[in-house]
């Protein structure tokens, strides 16, 4: 039986751990062919967030070829056009072609109220969340258009793209910034056949989410929360009683919207929440 993306070539960024490599393994499980881009480094200095490596990267292309897909990859700041460009069509070169586009890379930094949040922080914020997807669609969506047979591009969101937290201001600025990209590109796209949704989740277990300067933000009460503490207040944002999601079960949204079984949804934000937009 066919894999649902078969045959399909995906670009995606912040592909090293976390959401980034779970949807690399997950649609390369599906058929498709990749091309993963991240940083490998740190890209603010004050984000509570351990950065990746070019390990991780090589980890995920290693868990790609393990599924008898292809996959090329580089080292790229998602705040650097020519540099996402030149990784866009080198893979594009060796993979033949691009139907998904998948602007995921992100980062987390910060903790103070919007009005002592330092210059610094904010512009690393939304260079990288908000600047940094725009920059990653303009480079690869020539290929589609090229490509004359459509495609589909998912943008990372966040709950926090459709609602506020306080402490988090230059953050949710950014994912709603980016509910803002996904709907123009829409409708700028949609004459080419190119669908554009964005994908919205709650805390997510990946190193994101799992970190101590993440769980002092959400417990601010305790000296050194752990994730049962985080549990408790993660369970008071969502319906669903659990405290968090899986990376796969992000994954599988994105298959979803990248797969033809999604080939009239565009302009759609989707949450995998467990029901926090309800609170």
């Amino acid at each position: 039986m066919a894999g649902r993306v078969e045959g399909k070539v995906a670009f995606i960024t912040g592909a090293a751990r976390g959401q980034g490599r779970s949807h690399a393994v997950r649609l390369a499980q599906e058929g498709a062919d990749i091309i993963a881009v991240d940083v490998c480094r740190p890209v603010s200095s004050n984000s509570v967030i351990p950065a990746s490596t070019p390990d991780d990267l090589a980890q995920t292309a290693d868990l790609v070829k393990g599924l008898d897909r292809r996959i090329v990859t580089a080292e790229v700041d998602v705040r650097d056009f020519d540099a996402l460009k030149a990784a866009v069509d080198h893979g594009v070169e060796q993979l033949g072609g691009l139907d998904i586009i998948v602007a995921n890379a992100g980062i987390g930094n910060g903790g103070e109220t919007l009005d002592k949040t330092s210059e610094q922080d904010w512009d690393d914020m939304i260079g990288v969340n908000l600047s940094g997807v725009w920059k990653t669609v303009k480079a690869a969506v020539p290929h589609l258009i090229s490509g004359g047979r459509g495609g589909s591009i998912i943008l990372t969101s966040s709950v926090g793209g459709l609602k506020a937290y306080p402490h988090t201001g230059h953050y949710i600025a950014a994912k709603h910034g980016v509910v803002g990209l996904m709907r123009t590109f829409a409708i700028e796209l949609g004459e080419h056949s190119i669908r554009v949704n964005s994908v919205h989740p709650t805390n997510v277990n990946t190193p994101m989410f799992m970190n101590d300067g993440t769980m002092k933000l959400f417990r601010p009460d305790l000296e050194n929360p752990g994730p049962d503490d985080m549990a408790v207040v993660a369970k008071l944002m969502h319906v669903l009683p659990v405290g968090w999601v899986e990376p796969v079960d992000i994954s599988n949204a994105v298959l979803f919207l990248a797969s033809d079984e999604s080939r009239y949804v565009t302009g759609l934000p989707v949450t995998v929440d467990a029901g926090s937009m309800l609170k």
